[in-house]
């Protein structure tokens, strides 16, 4: 049995980092001055659009959903009733939501903000259908880190004279932060590498994107450059940078965590 448990360990970080190693591999001797340029065109496929289009999908999308997702699991968790149906529901539901393709989010964002709502392709018709994509992640991990904080915390908090929204906000919320950042760190991982979503919603134009213009993030940059087949070389460099980015962020919010912990 430990066998067979290592073996798959071992297995799985030699196709992880053996992957990783082949796109860096690919990626690192194309990467050039010219990539970071800030005007796109057909001689220079510049990645800058897309990585500052990227980087503020990442921000503005957690700005929408983080409250809600953070707000909504305090009150499943703290108020409202632990065998009410409607609270099963909202459970099984954002389950549901959780797993399903990135696609449908994109065709649900098309009909509702492009259409509907006539955004047409743009940047806050992505970041809105990016935000309901993250929105039940969030709330499921962060109710779970809410439900991990040992009981006694609050009893205390509460026989000491502390009110109930106190005792949530300075003592509850705190203990709960890095499980709740365990859920923002995975959904900045999908924001990062979603591409299918975002050509029904943002579009593919490679320009630094207002709230109403169509901009490509990096992964559908990727996807773009990539099927054109004429620059698959400067594709491997934007796999590169983008899984570079996923890491660098991904050390930020462990490293908030730890300070916030450590504060503590």
């Amino acid at each position: 049995m430990s066998f067979l448990l290592k073996f798959s360990i071992f297995s799985v970080l030699f196709v992880f980092f053996g992957i990783t190693l082949f796109i860096f591999i690919k990626g690192i001797i194309y990467i050039s001055p010219s990539l970071f340029e800030w005007e796109y065109n057909s001689t220079n496929v510049s990645l800058m659009p897309a990585l500052i289009n990227t980087i503020n999908m990442v921000i503005f999308s957690l700005a929408i959903a983080m409250p809600l997702g953070i707000f909504g699991a305090i009150y499943l968790n703290e108020y409202s009733k632990k065998d009410s149906k409607i609270l099963n529901l909202i459970r099984v539901t954002s389950d549901t939501l959780v797993g399903i393709p990135s696609i449908v989010y994109g065709l649900f964002g098309y009909l509702a903000f492009v259409i509907y709502f006539g955004f047409k392709t743009s940047f806050i018709a992505g970041v809105l259908t990016l935000s309901i994509m993250i929105l039940p992640l969030i709330l499921r991990s962060s109710e779970e880190a809410l439900k991990s904080v040992p009981i006694g915390y609050k009893e205390a908090s509460l026989a000491l004279g502390a009110s109930k929204l106190r005792t949530i906000f300075a003592i509850i919320l705190p203990s709960a932060t890095a499980g709740i950042l365990a859920g923002v760190i995975l959904s900045i991982g999908r924001i990062v590498g979603e591409s299918a979503a975002l050509l029904y919603t943002s579009g593919s134009v490679a320009q630094i994107a207002g709230a109403m213009d169509s901009g490509r993030t990096l992964s559908v940059h990727m996807y773009a450059i990539s099927s054109e087949g004429l620059h698959i070389n400067e594709a491997y460099s934007t796999a590169m940078v983008l899984i570079v980015i996923v890491f660098f962020m991904n050390f930020i919010s462990n490293f908030i965590a730890k300070k916030i912990l450590k504060d503590r």
